[in-house]
């Protein structure tokens, strides 16, 4: 089903590189944080030595805090083991032009241990086993995420040095839809949709959110793992991009007690032939039955994985009554107020789950609803009735208020050691542990603020 044609092929690659236009590859993976991590390469060694050979990193790049510290619990990587290396090799599928560093190129990259078996524990690979367990019912899955971001006019040194405080935001008040503020921060975003296109993603649109200086650029759904690969890479590209323009923008879910930063995610299925499986216009919602199993799997499972799709402290900051980030574990047709939405229609006919914030890691999100989806086929389930008012107002289940709820959820799911096994488990649970102990020792500025004088 997926067209996996790459965006610059090999030997195309080798013509660039012959004639001076390319001198840097990029070999990179994505981290449990949902960075690019890896190495830049001289091209003609990248040619001769590392693209049918691959490379070797760090095996403690994914098996630290999100400063890069060494941390204990994990067991593929630890000083006991002596923080040996993986190898890295390239899917040649997603290599591609880096326009906004000139004269380079970049490929993806798995991870294998020196046996030649997958570091379970990879993002990229954690999605593409919920991919092979798609595919052996003849299914692929189409995914589209929306990321949402906000610019401000200082740069990230400058925001740093500051503490991220009394930063300026390229826009002053709501844009929602806005054409005057977009056109506000349009040599920025011009940049970002020209270039990331110019990488090999179709750019759909760019629009305003409700934040100051929020933003979103959207891109063309894709089979699922392009689409997070160019995810990845667009979240990396963006960052530069901004750095070179002297501003700054984050994805951090929730910056300050305003709107937060949302990563809606779209799905749907598709047969062999193309033809989409979740969709049936004879069906309530316009749903097939398959989806109606599909859609109840997600709510059976989204407590037990909110740690895939809101996977730091911050991320729980988002879920507030009236935010537009969902607190009821319900579903609704075309409900902005729920956690999962049924939208679109015929061939569009999909799946959006709003519980991801800006700091998600996409593989790990969409593998979850992989998972999740397969459950409620493989055990029938049938969704309840649509909430059709206000879900902030329902009596559903409430999706995990905080990090620590939510790790504990995904420590006694059976359903999520069955899906992913108990290796990759125990070591996102160890992520979160390592995250939440980070904050519970932090002293906040809150906290000065609240106590200095008047406790």
């Amino acid at each position: 089903m997926a067209d996996r044609t790459p965006p610059l092929d090999v030997e195309e690659l080798r013509g660039l590189v012959e004639g001076g236009e390319i001198d840097t590859v990029v070999l990179a993976f994505t981290d449990m944080q949902g960075r690019l991590q890896g190495k830049r390469f001289a091209a003609p060694y990248f040619l001769s030595d590392v693209l049918d050979g691959g490379s070797e990193g760090c095996n403690y790049l994914l098996a630290v805090d999100v400063d890069l510290n060494t941390v204990e619990g994990y067991q593929m990587s630890s000083w006991e083991r002596g923080y040996g290396d993986f190898a890295m090799h390239g899917d040649t599928a997603t290599l591609r032009r880096v326009p906004w560093n000139p004269g380079t190129a970049l490929l993806t990259a798995d991870l294998a241990w020196h046996d030649g078996s997958p570091v379970a524990a990879s993002p990229r690979q954690i999605l593409q086993r919920q991919l092979a367990r798609l595919a052996e019912r003849g299914w692929g899955a189409c995914v589209g995420t929306e990321l949402e971001f906000m610019v401000f006019q200082d740069t990230y040194e400058q925001a740093w040095d500051g503490g991220y405080r009394g930063l300026t935001p390229a826009n002053q008040y709501n844009v929602d839809y806005s054409i005057l503020g977009t056109g506000r921060v349009e040599p920025l975003l011009r940049r970002i949709r020209n270039e990331m296109a110019a990488a090999g993603m179709t750019v759909e649109s760019a629009k305003g959110e409700c934040n100051l200086g929020q933003h979103e650029i959207a891109f063309r759904y894709a089979d699922a793992l392009t689409t997070c690969d160019q995810h990845a890479l667009y979240k990396t590209g963006a960052k530069e991009i901004a750095a070179q323009e002297g501003q700054a923008l984050t994805f951090m879910a929730k910056y300050d007690e305003r709107e937060g930063n949302s990563c809606h995610i779209h799905l749907s299925l598709r047969d062999d032939s193309g033809a989409a499986v979740l969709a049936d216009e004879a069906g309530e919602y316009g749903m097939s039955p398959l989806m109606r199993h599909f859609l109840a799997g997600q709510l059976a499972a989204l407590r037990e994985f909110t740690l895939l799709y809101a996977p730091n402290i911050n991320s729980y900051k988002r879920f507030r009554p009236g935010s537009f980030a969902p607190t009821a574990v319900a579903w609704g047709p075309d409900n902005r107020t729920c956690a999962l939405r049924v939208v679109g229609h015929g061939h569009g006919h999909r799946l959006e789950n709003r519980v991801p914030g800006g700091d998600v890691n996409p593989y790990l999100a969409v593998a979850g609803m992989i998972a999740a989806g397969l459950h409620g086929i493989d055990h029938q389930l049938e969704p309840p009735e649509a909430c059709t008012g206000n879900a902030y107002k329902s009596d559903a289940a409430h999706v995990p208020a905080t990090l620590r709820e939510a790790a504990g959820l995904w420590e006694d799911s059976s359903l999520a050691r069955d899906a992913f096994g108990t290796e990759v488990v125990d070591h996102y649970l160890n992520m979160a542990r390592v995250e939440q102990r980070a904050y519970d020792t932090a002293v906040t500025d809150w906290e000065r603020y609240r106590s200095f004088e008047r406790m």
